[in-house]
C-alpha cells in the first residue's frame, strides 16, 4: 500500500522545518554536557560516537552509549528516550523481532524531535497503516554495517529495496535530505545514526 500523496508531502516539509531547526539550535547554543561541562568533539570520538544530539543520551543506565551496546537495535533503542516515537512505530509494525534478529545493520534513526514536526493527525494516520509504515519504517534501515568513512559519498541499498544516498566528512554527514546529529551509535547488532528528520522512500 503506498503513502499517500498528503502524507510524503508532510513528511517531506517536516525534513525541512527540522533542518532548519537544528541549524539555529547548532549556532544558537554549545554543546554542553549533563552538569553544564563542554562537550567536545573529542569526548566524543574517544567512545566513537559524535554529533551535538549525543548529549541528549542518558549518561548511565540501558539507555546509555554503554547499554545500548549490550542490547539488539529494538530493544536498545527502547531504553533511550531520545527514541521513543521511533520504538512506538517500529512496534506498531511489528519490527520489533525482525531488527534485533538481524546482524550487522545499519539504523538511520528519526529522533523524538523529527516526529515531532509531523501534525499529529498525519501521524496517526500512518501509524494506522501497517504497509506504509513498514515501508517508510524498513527504508531507514540498511542491511550491512555502514562506519562513518562509509558516509562520505555513499549510496547503499535499504530493506524497503530503494535506496538511500550519504554525503560529508569529520562530523558532518547527510543521509538524502536528514542530517546525522548523533552518529556511530553501537548496539550488539547495530550501528546507529540519529538523524534529525524522517526520511520518505523514493515511491511512496
Amino acid at each position: 500500500m503506498r503513502v499517500s500523496r498528503t502524507v510524503a508531502t508532510v513528511f517531506g516539509g517536516a525534513a525541512l522545518l527540522m533542518a532548519s531547526a537544528c541549524a539555529a539550535n547548532e549556532s544558537a547554543a554549545p554543546n554542553t554536557g549533563s552538569a553544564g561541562d563542554p562537550m567536545t568533539s573529542t569526548a566524543t570520538a574517544a567512545s566513537g560516537e559524535f554529533g551535538a544530539a549525543c548529549a541528549a543520551v542518558p549518561k548511565d543506565g540501558p539507555g546509555s552509549f554503554q547499554g545500548m551496546a549490550m542490547d539488539p537495535v529494538a530493544t536498545a533503542a527502547s531504553n533511550n528516550p531520545v527514541l521513543s516515537t521511533l520504538v512506538a512505530a517500529v512496534q506498531q509494525a511489528g519490527l520489533v523481532d525482525t531488527l534485533n534478529s538481524a546482524k550487522d545493520i545499519t539504523v538511520f534513526a528519526p529522533t523524538n524531535e523529527a516526529f515531532a514536526k509531523i501534525p499529529p493527525e498525519t501521524l496517526n494516520q500512518v501509524l494506522a497503516d501497517k504497509a506504509a509504515l513498514t515501508k517508510i519504517l524498513t527504508y531507514h534501515v540498511v542491511g550491512k554495517s555502514v562506519a562513518p568513512s562509509d558516509l562520505s559519498a555513499g549510496s547503499f541499498e535499504t530493506l524497503e529495496k530503494d535506496k538511500v544516498s550519504t554525503a560529508g566528512s569529520g562530523q558532518d554527514y547527510t543521509v538524502n535530505d536528514a542530517k546525522v546529529v548523533c552518529g556511530n551509535v553501537k548496539t550488539a547488532n547495530a550501528t546507529v545514526y540519529l538523524i534529525d528528520s524522517v526520511l520518505m522512500p523514493p515511491a511512496a
